[in-house]
């Protein structure tokens, strides 16, 4: 193994930057380290080269070594997928030094970026263009745009601009074999042949590594506006979105759904936080609304729009933001639910999708089987519901041990998966697959499938060195 290194050592230049090549388990600790903290793996060092060449030149040794690859961003992942496994046969390939916004073109409205840039660098280059890159999560200080690609990441603009997948235009990738493609086209349309672009977003870093990125930028809205609704139920949010689609159309830019017990954990976790009623109902929609036009043209929109809701019956009440400080201290409510879950205990995570329609529905069937099973169980459910993506998380009833619930994980996926398969959704909505749903992607998805995406692996990666046991 000393030979390996040295030979990757001299690729990136470690006698100049040691740090290039990292084997001392303190200075790999992080790398190994999911976002969660509830698994370590082991690797045989962290690579961080500072080129495309040199990650090229890094994947050829390993094929050549023989020597398994688990490419790694932002390290933000929450399914284990960019993390090595405990076998320590693996080596970690961090993109973090790849994190140069290369071009940006505000005429194509493209951004060319490594694939170690931060989302939120190449927000602020684009702002800095007067333009929009939409692309938003939790995240965004840490997590990279090759990240963000690998697992097709979701966000809060999905309802008007889409997933990550949406928003690429071209790719960089450096292939199993150590060959780099140059697929960076800032073209809209390209129907030259199979669009490889496609095969490596959201493969999780299993088909090659990404280096690089043409995303799209779009116009930056003059306004927005943002207002918390309070609902009776999630079927009133779903009447409440289609009214809003109705009336503000593209305008509408976000739309979520959080439950009492959201916010309550919120506003017990984070007192300084607003409290935007007085009284508390069973559920509320964030929702904001864009105007490439005006503040005024945005103001008028949600204003009639949440007048119209009134009138219908469908809104119990409203608080809209005054300013841009009241509008970020509303998003903050939402933002800040996954942390105040996290100060409150353990729980099992969900990430789902369902057609729009049928999540008031799924709610209603799933939350009283999950109430058979587990008596006293509390749900934590959130999420975008304007693309069907709901994060259905299940905590502990009071009084029970963090380490004695999750004992109960494996059931309580399946009562909640199989009502998931049963309305026709999905078990994985923007975190991908990684190693931890594995073993519930093969339940669940046709033998049809998945020996399609085992071929297309066997083709690619014919040596089976790139983030082996992710996914399949």
């Amino acid at each position: 193994m000393t030979a390996f290194l040295d030979r990757c050592r001299a690729i990136v230049g470690a006698a100049r930057m040691p740090d290039n090549v990292l084997d001392a388990p303190a200075a790999m600790a992080p790398y190994l380290r999911d976002w969660r903290g509830r698994f370590t793996g082991s690797a045989r060092a962290v690579l961080r080269p500072g080129s495309v060449d040199e990650v090229a030149q890094l994947v050829r040794l390993c094929a050549q070594e023989r020597v398994p690859i688990v490419p790694q961003g932002g390290n933000t992942g929450l399914v284990l997928g960019s993390v090595p496994d405990a076998s320590g046969d693996a080596v970690v390939l961090s993109v973090a030094r790849l994190n140069r916004i290369r071009a940006l073109d505000p005429v194509n409205r493209t951004v060319t970026v490594d694939a170690g840039a931060i989302l939120q660098h190449v927000q602020e280059a684009a702002a800095a263009a007067g333009c929009l890159f939409p692309l938003s999560l939790a995240a965004e200080g840490s997590c990279t745009i090759g990240g963000n690609l690998a697992t097709n990441a979701g966000g809060t603009g999905v309802l008007r601009y889409g997933n990550t997948r949406e928003l690429c235009l071209g790719l960089e990738v450096v292939t199993p074999q150590g060959e780099i493609w140059s697929g960076l086209r800032g073209l809209r349309k390209d129907n030259t042949g199979y669009d490889l672009r496609d095969l490596y977003i959201g493969a999780e870093g299993t088909l090659g590594i990404i280096t690089g990125a043409v995303m799209k930028l779009y116009p930056a809205p003059r306004a927005s506006i943002t207002a918390l609704a309070a609902l009776a139920s999630p079927d009133h949010a779903l009447r409440l979105l289609s009214l809003m689609q109705d009336r503000a159309g593209a305008s509408l830019t976000g739309f979520e759904l959080m439950s009492a017990f959201c916010l309550g954990l919120v506003a017990k976790h984070f007192p300084q936080l607003p409290r935007p009623f007085a009284a508390t109902y069973p559920y509320y929609a964030l929702l904001e609304i864009s105007s490439s036009e005006s503040e005024a043209h945005a103001v008028a929109l949600l204003e009639g729009a949440t007048s119209a809701a009134f009138d219908a019956g469908i809104v119990l009440d409203a608080a809209v933001a005054a300013s841009v400080a009241q509008s970020r201290a509303l998003w903050q409510l939402r933002e800040h639910i996954p942390l105040a879950q996290a100060a409150d205990g353990k729980n099992i995570k969900h990430d789902i999708s369902l057609p729009v329609s049928s999540i008031a529905r799924f709610i209603a069937h799933t939350e009283p089987l999950l109430q058979q099973a587990f008596p006293g169980f509390q749900l934590v459910c959130f999420g975008h519901l304007g693309d069907g993506n709901l994060h259905f998380n299940v905590a502990p009833p009071p009084g029970i041990g963090n380490e004695a619930f999750l004992a109960n994980q494996a059931a309580v996926n399946r009562v909640v998966h199989d009502a998931v398969d049963a309305f026709g959704g999905s078990i994985s909505a923007e975190h991908g697959i990684g190693a931890l749903k594995r073993d519930e992607l093969a339940r669940y998805k046709s033998p049809v499938e998945l020996n399609l995406m085992r071929a297309i692996k066997a083709a690619l990666d014919p040596l089976g060195i790139m983030n082996p046991g992710k996914i399949l």
